[in-house]
């Protein structure tokens, strides 16, 4: 008997602290377009050297908050192309990059990168990964009950990795990416946010310019986020806006730049509760807030 309430306690104790992970509110710091940079680009509206001011706001704040962890959308690095003024040696931009990953790391806690397309301006993903230690541009991790998915668009259409780009290359996810990705999304059972830099929600119409979207098979990607049916968010960059969407029952937002000329240090403070399946996301600066639900309506 006695042997008896011993293992029911213990099973108790397990259901107990399993239960109690499920419930666990998770809470993570967003920046996104950071441009890093040590001169200005005054015909983009980019303040660029206000670099080290607005991450230090961004880590101080983040240090006082205490979330799980932080992560940055892309475009970390601006590249060596700046439009109204001289570039200087491209040589510098590794540097550049290890000095704002520097700054970034002053958060007290896990941090993370998405690769951007500005990111790869003077650099290859090689390079990218060596400057910030990380051993790929495409992975995933678990944090509580819910699951995080970083995705790496910087393709051609080929499946070729970009490298030294400037503008108007679109993005893409190669076969053997979207592959991974269904495999990843298929293992987790957990709330899953995707981290990517360019936006999916975007139309061919809706990007006049180039009369194409920012993802070319970005209909197959939330295609397969729809059918998953644990794809709850996908976080996205590129565009310097607050817009959210809401696609096949999920919320797609992209974030407001921490690099615009004329504005504050802006950045979100995102909660996650599974209990009563919300995503407050708290914004600073020009950042919008938003109270949402999933699946959204």
């Amino acid at each position: 008997m006695k042997r008896s309430l011993v293992l029911l306690s213990l099973i108790l104790a397990v259901a107990y602290v399993a239960a109690g992970a499920n419930d666990e509110i998770v809470r993570f710091g967003l920046i996104t377009d950071t441009h890093a940079h040590d001169i200005d680009s005054p015909l983009e509206g980019k303040w660029m050297s206000h670099t080290q001011e607005r991450m230090t706001a961004f880590t101080d704040a983040m240090n006082d908050w205490s979330p799980d962890f932080i992560v940055e959308l892309g475009d970390f690095v601006n590249g060596w192309v700046v439009l109204g003024a001289d570039p200087g040696d491209p040589n510098r931009i590794p540097d550049i990059l290890a000095w704002a990953d520097s700054l970034y790391d002053q958060f007290n806690g896990p941090s993370y990168h998405v690769i951007g397309n500005h990111d790869l301006y003077n650099l290859t993903k090689q390079q990218y990964r060596d400057v910030l230690g990380t051993e790929s541009t495409s992975y995933s991790f678990d944090v509580g009950s819910f699951h995080f998915v970083v995705l790496d668009v910087q393709y051609a259409s080929d499946g070729t990795d970009l490298k030294n780009t400037y503008t108007g290359i679109a993005g893409f996810v190669p076969e053997s990416e979207f592959e991974w990705l269904r495999d990843d999304l298929a293992t987790s059972s957990f709330a899953t946010i995707v981290l990517v830099h360019q936006p999916l929600d975007d139309t061919a119409e809706e990007i006049a310019a180039w009369n194409r979207p920012t993802v070319l098979n970005q209909d197959d990607l939330r295609q397969l986020f729809a059918r998953d049916g644990d794809v709850i968010a996908v976080f996205q960059g590129h565009d310097h806006a607050n817009v959210h969407n809401v696609i096949h029952g999920i919320h797609y937002i992209t974030f407001e730049a921490m690099v615009d000329q004329g504005t504050p240090a802006s950045w979100a403070q995102i909660t996650l509760d599974p209990t009563s399946k919300s995503i407050l996301i708290e914004g600073i600066g020009v950042q919008a807030s938003y109270e949402l639900t999933y699946p959204a309506n």
